[in-house]
């Protein structure tokens, strides 16, 4: 006989083992059967041809009947709610559905499909179709699903428990694609949890809303393909935060779909070979533009479901443009529905506070010691390659991880087991995720945003190094920006801000970002960085611009940065493209779309981003004149490009500059062009080069610097 005090337990939903009583169970004589279902007012059970096997008995147990059948399966239940009838499958009568394959190499930390493992999946089993949920909770004592379909009553749906992995997991029958759901947990201590969202959800509602959805399934997908992500090729990249690059009329975001109609075709057209999108991950605050996620394995439900966003991914490769992801495994927020204290316990998150919580940000961090925590992370991270096929991530705040006493004061944080400041699980992670990348998503590139001078980021792991495709030039970026600031007669003081970066320039592979980083939080827009009156702000930007964009380096350019917003970036609005009737505006969207075509059509500019024979200072120690020459070269059949930034209000006439070859060197690119906006001060479109020996090589140009402006000169092959 069955322990009255289990089924108590159960009744009340606090039994951990639910498939040890409810569901067929071999008795003399044939299968007792029992169903809970509270709020029923009677359940009898059929065979497949609807012949009844048995009326089901209510037992002292609110919501608790039994009864026997001759045979345990198949058979179906007839559910009589006071609001009509219900006819389905038994969730218990299913056998586990895990494979020993997939616990195993999720406990390893090694599982890269785990998005297909755990989660919710729509699937038919044993003939009758259903969905099966899965979630790692190791130390709750009791695991239900809730949701729409059982009145989000955690008593009805509590899961099965795969000790070996830590695992709960439940087929439901007749739940299909839009179902919302949540996990209903009794921790670790017994106490009642919030509802959880499911961490490998594949869909979710919009938020504020929280719940998880069951995602239709994806069908297999052939991957188009965008621009490689290499060292050697051109690469530009236009960084976009989905919800306010433009938006509707009404003032909603625009979905997946009138992007594609829209901002594909903007960024193609300008040149750009990539668009960076900031985190889509599912994250509850718009605040956070997406970099406090909770969802990780989820699209926003902001823009559209998940088939829109690969409908999106596929447009970009259409139209020539790769897509690349923020990507954020460095924190996440503690909302109670989220991943915080998931079974009562510091599960994902690190339980001492000085390794677990982020001081500047107020998130937790991920324990990268656990195995099944590196290795949902990773397999997130394939998720966005394999799945929608994006063509990279961006890897957010790489150097908060690597050192353990990122942003702590001494005595609040812990040091590693050789009492050092270097996180050697973070190392681990990083090198893990870069191999697993190129194992899985060989087309694709990660790339750090990592802030300090730590040794070989982009070094493979083979080396010593991180294993990183590319590394952001977070110090060229502040060099150069502060420098820019000064006004023109104090820059003569801040030379070295422009030329120190050469010094480094090719110890990693770097990108250099003008991110939404710069633009935020009072920093005020590019322009608005700029000294000067209004002409001299747009020639200034001009100038930066073009000084990056021959620099050595892939270039990243926030959106509105490509026309010259004046104010500072707001993630709750549209960018101002009214902005664009002004010929200033204008002016400068047009000198965008024009470096982006010379860098392209120029192997110079890119074919040796990454070496250092493709670059060389012609004009470096002119800080009197504030002007700053330099040659690129790419292979020996390409033409050399000289550029020439003059950062003074001042024309400079009969200035004379070294070159490696005589012959005509044309004006390709002046951003003191008319068609920008400046002032058309240049040199005709082409100079000759002189038998004068200059900056040791033995010719030279006579140009004239226009003001606050930027030159490219192509030479001959």
């Amino acid at each position: 006989m069955t322990d009255e005090p289990a089924l108590a337990a159960l009744a009340a939903g606090r039994h951990g083992d639910p498939f040890s009583l409810l569901g067929p169970h071999r008795e003399e004589g044939g299968w007792r059967l029992r169903v809970l279902v509270p709020g029923a007012r009677a359940v009898s059970a059929h065979a497949v041809d609807g012949s009844l096997l048995a009326s089901l008995a209510p037992t002292p147990h609110e919501g608790l009947f039994e009864g026997m059948i001759p045979f345990r399966w198949p058979y179906r239940l007839r559910i009589e709610w006071p609001g009509g009838v219900q006819d389905t499958a038994d969730p218990y009568a299913f056998p586990p559905l895990l494979g020993p394959m997939d616990l195993y190499l999720f406990a390893e930390g090694r599982h890269r499909r785990l998005g297909e493992a755990l989660g919710a999946h729509v699937m038919e089993v044993e003939g009758v179709s259903g969905t099966r949920f899965a979630v790692w909770a190791p130390n709750a004592r009791r695991v239900s699903v809730v949701g729409d379909f059982n009145t989000w009553d955690g008593r009805r749906h509590p899961m099965r428990l795969r000790i070996e992995a830590g695992v709960w997991e439940i087929f439901i029958p007749d739940v299909g694609p839009g179902a919302r759901y949540k996990y209903e947990i009794i921790g670790a201590h017994g106490a009642l949890l919030p509802l959880k969202a499911d961490p490998c959800a594949g869909e979710a509602e919009h938020p504020p809303a929280t719940a998880s959805v069951v995602p239709r399934p994806l069908p297999p997908h052939l991957r188009t393909g965008g621009p490689p992500l290499a060292p050697e090729v051109p690469v530009t990249i236009y960084e976009v935060h989905a919800g306010s690059w433009m938006r509707r009329e009404d003032g909603g975001v625009l979905g997946w779909d009138a992007l594609a109609e829209r901002l594909i075709p903007y960024a193609r057209e300008l040149g750009f070979t990539h668009l960076e999108l900031l985190p889509i991950t599912e994250h509850p605050f718009d605040g956070s533009w997406g970099y406090q996620p909770i969802g990780l394995f989820a699209p926003t439900a902001r823009f559209g479901p998940p088939e829109a966003f690969r409908r999106f991914v596929d447009a970009a490769h259409a139209a020539g443009l790769g897509v690349i992801l923020d990507w954020v495994p460095a924190h996440f927020p503690a909302d109670a529905h989220g991943l915080a204290r998931f079974d009562g316990t510091a599960l994902y998150e690190h339980e001492d506070p000085r390794e677990g919580f982020h001081r500047d940000w107020n998130t937790l961090i991920y324990n990268l010691g656990r195995h099944e925590v590196r290795g949902f992370l990773i397999a997130s991270a394939l998720t966005w390659l394999r799945d929608f096929g994006c063509d990279g991530l961006r890897v957010d705040a790489v150097a908060s991880l690597l050192y353990r006493d990122y942003s702590r004061p001494p005595g609040e944080w812990i040091p590693n087991i050789y009492g050092g400041r270097e996180n050697l699980e973070a190392i681990a992670f990083f090198r893990e995720l870069n191999e697993a990348v190129a194992e899985h998503a060989p087309w694709a590139t990660v790339i750090a945003e990592e802030s300090t001078a730590w040794p070989g980021v982009t070094a493979p792991a083979s080396h010593g190094g991180l294993g990183f495709g590319f590394k952001w030039n977070m110090g060229w970026m502040n060099d150069t920006l502060a420098y820019m600031a000064k006004d023109p007669v104090h820059r003569r003081w801040h030379h070295d801000r422009l030329t120190f970066g050469l010094l480094y320039a090719f110890s990693e592979r770097f990108i250099l970002p003008l991110s939404h980083d710069e633009v935020v939080h009072g920093k005020g827009s590019l322009l608005a960085k700029m000294p000067g009156d209004r002409w001299q702000r747009f020639a200034n930007l001009r100038a930066y611009l073009g000084f990056m964009w021959g620099h050595p380096g892939k270039k990243l350019l926030f959106m509105g940065g490509e026309f010259g917003q004046p104010e500072e970036w707001n993630h709750a609005a549209s960018l101002p493209w009214h902005l664009l009737d002004d010929p200033m505006h204008a002016g400068m969207r047009h000198w965008v779309g024009d470096l982006n075509a010379v860098l392209r059509s120029h192997p110079a500019l890119y074919r040796n981003d990454t070496r250092p024979e493709g670059f060389a200072w012609s004009v470096v120690d002119d800080r009197d004149q504030s002007i700053f020459a330099f040659l690129r070269f790419g292979a020996a059949a390409d033409a050399p490009v000289l550029v020439v930034s003059n950062f003074t209000p001042v024309p400079r006439h009969g200035y004379r500059v070294g070159v490696p070859r005589g012959g005509v060197w044309t004006e390709r690119l002046n951003s003191d062009s008319a068609l920008y906006g400046g002032s058309n001060l240049g040199n005709g479109g082409a100079v000759t080069a002189e038998d004068v020996p200059m900056h040791g090589h033995g010719q030279s140009l006579v140009l004239t610097l226009p003001p606050l402006a930027t030159l490219f000169l192509v030479g001959p092959r």
